[in-house]
């Protein structure tokens, strides 16, 4: 069995199994139309190995990461090594480092542009350093010209600590937002740096859903919760899997510019059986099955964040000399050789279900469908959200459980 670890990070994020398959459109569905959708773009393959890193042999719940910002921040990193600091990053058979530079450039950009019609979305990356050789201004211009990444200075905030200085900066980047707090413990010594990104994503559904403020359910969690429920019916994109006993919705966000994907196991049961299903072969395979389908749609009204950090788990893809003080080459951001490292990569991530559609204050009209499937979105799920214009993921993660009033036993 081959070592994940020999292979080169970024090459590993973009080489991988593609399957084709046939569907059918009708012109009824809602939300993109039906095509075959091949998982070619490496923000899936990243997001699905740091996705699995993040949830095996954790207590870690309500998991999110956005697979898109990650990958750009990185390859402006990268744009600061040498050798095989920078080696590591990306190795291409088929795809030079410029072509998906300038992909993830565009992609980006066009995200921004629909920022506000197909959802609402706060994001910011950061590179932060302290008392590191200094960095040379030609790196920090192109970090934050092509890839949206600043430079921050732990030492511009005497009146906080290092940790409070990047929950400020965080809180900051959600638009004035309160998120998760770091869990995870960091050694922020001199030299290091620390690469950062945030996301608040809220998606603007192209027909809306109804609720009512009092209309609490529960929820079955890994924690059984009281939670508000919001509902809707039409026709989407599904696949029932009956082997494998999952639900598979794609529901479109308003401009079909972008979608959000729905795993929901049959029954009440924790993730860990789904997420080791969640192979790109499999998920293409569920992709290219969705048909247009009569559905009745039940989801949770929450608000979602997550907090994490990633630096082993891209250790263990291979990014290991960058984080290794004696191995560490970023002498094409700095003068000197040696001093700069890795020493955290640290992301953010807040995901709201809410009702609304992209006409404000209308009533959802509910579509007359005949004999509809039921999906009930009452226990733990999987979401993905993916741009539909180059392909790329643009979040993923977990709904374990959701904040609320306990459910009680009566009995």
């Amino acid at each position: 069995m081959l070592s994940i670890s020999a292979i080169s990070f970024l090459h590993l994020a973009l080489v991988f199994p593609r399957i084709s398959s046939s569907t059918t459109k009708e012109p009824k569905v809602q939300g993109p139309s039906q095509e075959i959708f091949k998982l070619h773009h490496p923000t899936w393959n990243l997001g699905l190995h740091l996705y699995r890193s993040l949830r095996i042999n954790t207590s870690q719940t309500n998991t999110f990461i956005s697979p898109l910002t990650l990958t750009n921040s990185l390859l402006g990193l990268v744009e600061g090594a040498k050798e095989s600091t920078a080696g590591q990053f990306y190795d291409y058979p088929k795809l030079n480092k410029n072509e998906l530079e300038k992909a993830l450039t565009r992609e980006l950009k066009a995200v921004q542009e629909y920022n506000k019609t197909s959802f609402i979305m706060h994001s910011s990356s950061a590179l932060f350093s302290k008392e590191a050789p200094e960095l040379e201004t030609s790196f920090l211009e192109k970090l934050q010209t092509l890839f949206g990444v600043q430079h921050v200075a732990f030492e511009n905030a005497p009146k906080q600590t290092d940790l409070e200085k990047l929950q400020s900066w965080a809180k900051s980047g959600m638009g004035g937002k309160e998120t998760a707090v770091l869990k995870q413990p960091l050694d922020i010594k001199p030299g290091i740096m620390i690469l950062a990104n945030v996301l608040r994503f809220k998606g603007i559904w192209d027909q809306g859903f109804y609720h009512e403020e009092k209309d609490l359910r529960s929820f079955l969690g890994t924690k059984y919760t009281k939670v508000l429920m919001m509902h809707k019916s039409g026709v989407y994109h599904h696949y029932e899997d009956i082997k494998n006993m999952v639900q598979v919705l794609e529901l479109g966000l308003f401009g079909g510019k972008a979608s959000v994907v729905l795993l929901l196991p049959f029954h009440v049961e924790g993730l860990a059986r789904l997420e080791r299903l969640l192979t790109l072969d499999q998920l293409e395979t569920w992709l290219g099955k969705l048909n247009s389908t009569s559905m009745a749609i039940s989801l949770p009204r929450v608000n979602i964040s997550s907090a994490v950090s990633l630096q082993k788990h891209l250790s263990a893809l291979g990014l290991v000399d960058a984080q290794d003080e004696t191995s560490a080459d970023f002498s094409s951001a700095s003068s000197q050789r040696q001093g700069n490292h890795l020493g955290a990569v640290l992301q953010w991530t807040t995901l709201e279900l809410a009702p609304e559609s992209h006409v404000n204050g209308s009533k959802p009209e509910e579509e007359d469908v005949k004999q509809p499937k039921i999906f009930y979105a009452d226990h733990s799920f999987i979401i993905l959200v993916k741009d539909n214009s180059s392909g790329a993921l643009l979040l993923m993660g977990a709904l374990d459980h959701t904040d609320g009033p306990s459910v009680h036993d009566e009995l």
